[in-house]
């Protein structure tokens, strides 16, 4: 199998407008980072200095362009113990977090997001590895999984 593949279960994704938030930000850092780079270049006026800033100009063309399939590679699963959570392309991460563990589950809006009407989940447990943020998501799905996972949260909770 070349894939991880887990239970028959839909997986549930992030907004298609993701791909908006993560282009720009990427497209952002990729000007400042070639432009930088660009300044030795630039002030010395040996032009095999250049070979840098089009190296990384070239890396970062890839991942603008495999942008949209690594937001699509996005999604979770609410299942009866824990939330599931899965990104990446060719390195994939399953993050699975138990419902009982969960000490805070918060919402954050940048200005693109907000402006896209999407937000990103964030839940803290006590390990920091397991900590997991689902970007991307529509401002009511984010503000109904947070109540369905505080709820589900205190729950499991109550019974330790």
């Amino acid at each position: 199998m070349s894939r991880l593949e887990l239970d028959v279960t839909e997986w549930r994704r992030v907004s298609p407008k993701y791909v908006w938030v993560d282009l720009v930000g990427m497209l952002i850092a990729a000007i400042i980072v070639v432009g930088a780079t660009s300044l030795p270049a630039v002030f010395t006026h040996n032009v095999y200095l250049f070979t840098i800033p089009a190296s990384l100009a070239i890396i970062f063309i890839i991942a603008l362009a495999l942008t949209p399939r690594r937001v699509r590679a996005i999604g979770y699963q609410l299942r009866s113990d824990d939330l599931l959570f899965r990104k990446g392309l060719m390195f994939q991460r399953f993050v699975s977090v138990p419902y009982g563990r969960m000490q805070l589950v918060d919402i954050n809006r940048g200005p693109l997001d907000r402006a896209l009407g999407l937000s990103e989940l964030k839940f803290v447990t006590a390990a920091a590895a397991t900590g997991v943020v689902i970007p991307g998501l529509p401002e009511a799905d984010a503000e109904t999984l947070r109540d369905e996972l505080v709820a589900l949260a205190e729950s499991r909770r109550a019974g330790l």
